[in-house]
């Protein structure tokens, strides 16, 4: 089975209504997947993403508002979009949240809810995904870390432990299934302008005073030798290198881009 067969084109992307998880979409899109993409909206909010998605080159969407932190629930999503697309060749556990606080504040709803939705989500999803996947033959799993999966930053502490956790689950599985044709990989981004950075921006903007240009570019030349963000066209790029026949002996490896953060 190789990915130029139209049956094994189909992927479900969690978090993917914006952000990284969108941009990732798009891309596949435009190879002619067939999708399924993670929300927290309702369906009647991203009819435009949906459409755009479609637009793309998509040979069908379809959208899941699973409730992430609920085990039972993200793995019965597994099991519709696989039911939906009739076979899951590439899953991408994307969606995640992010609480920031010091320790000694750190709430424990918080904490939990960061852990659930970052760590715990992608390990019942990959769970669901992989007998489906032995069952077609052929599977890739792709898991979305972060900068902060290799190096800690302060008052993350429940993020940071949650990518940490990440490249760990994404070792683990690779080696599960090292002697198949279903490989796991991590993608390790920098600094995004998504939704959930812009946030974090707009809270030291509103400290600081200084504008949300000026605050980003302080945010990202303090960590990104490059200056920029990374955009979410080029995390989707390396999932698709990373989705193709090319890339079948990469497992248990995780991809950083990072503007030479982690070189440092």
């Amino acid at each position: 089975m190789t990915i130029t067969d139209i049956k094994t084109k189909t992927a479900l992307i969690t978090g993917a209504s914006s952000g990284i998880g969108f941009g990732i979409a798009k891309q596949l899109a435009s190879l002619g997947y067939h999708l399924t993409i993670g929300g927290k909206e309702p369906v009647e909010d991203v009819q435009d993403q949906l459409a755009d998605l479609a637009r793309a080159g998509a040979a069908a969407v379809h959208y899941d508002d699973t409730d992430m932190r609920d085990s039972d629930a993200v793995r019965h999503m597994v099991a519709t979009a696989r039911e939906r697309m009739g076979s899951l060749y590439l899953l991408v556990n994307n969606a995640g949240i992010q609480h920031v606080d010091t320790i000694a504040d750190f709430a424990s709803d918080a904490w939990q809810a960061v852990i659930d939705i970052n760590l715990s989500a992608p390990f019942h999803a990959t769970a669901a995904a992989i007998p489906f996947m032995h069952e077609a033959g052929a599977g890739r799993i792709i898991n979305i870390a972060s900068v902060h999966g290799l190096v800690a930053s302060p008052n993350k502490s429940a993020y940071v432990a949650a990518k940490h956790g990440i490249i760990g689950l994404t070792k683990t599985t690779a080696l599960e299934l090292a002697q198949t044709n279903i490989t796991c990989n991590a993608i390790a981004p920098a600094w995004v302008l998504t939704p959930l950075v812009a946030a974090q921006i707009e809270a030291r903007a509103a400290e600081s005073g200084l504008s949300f240009e000026a605050e980003s570019h302080r945010l990202v030349s303090e960590k990104q030798p490059n200056g920029r963000f990374v955009t979410p066209e080029e995390i989707g790029e390396m999932i698709c290198y990373l989705a193709s026949p090319a890339a079948r002996s990469i497992t248990g490896s995780t991809m950083t881009i990072d503007g030479g953060w982690t070189a440092q």
